[in-house]
């Protein structure tokens, strides 16, 4: 079954480590982004999330990382891990970005 526990790397360099699933299937951790838009220095990011604890092991989940050291945005993942024919474990996920906005008018502008 797939372990969301250790350390992912992405495919623009961005790396995650979760700390430890729990048996409920919350989990916590850090997200190391490799690209962002804000001209601060990036820094890690903490992550919460929940794990759709599955027989056959290739589980849903989705976790919200807060880049509140950086930016003044939010990001949730939601995805599904797969047991590849090679035995490596591979994350599929889908995002979106809430930044944060001046005004009420600027909303059409503020989620990616």
């Amino acid at each position: 079954p797939c372990n969301l526990t250790g350390w992912w790397k992405n495919d623009l360099g961005s790396k995650m480590q979760v700390f430890e699933v729990g048996k409920d299937g919350t989990f916590s951790g850090e997200y190391h982004t490799a690209v962002s838009s804000t001209q601060k220095p990036i820094q890690p990011s903490p992550l919460t999330g929940s794990q759709h604890l599955d027989e056959d092991g290739q589980c849903t989940f989705g976790f919200t990382v807060n880049w509140k050291k950086f930016s003044d945005s939010t990001a949730v993942f939601v995805g599904q891990c797969f047991n590849g024919d090679d035995g490596r474990e591979v994350l599929h996920t889908s995002w979106l970005l809430r930044e944060k906005v001046d005004s009420e008018p600027d909303d059409w502008k503020a989620t990616r």
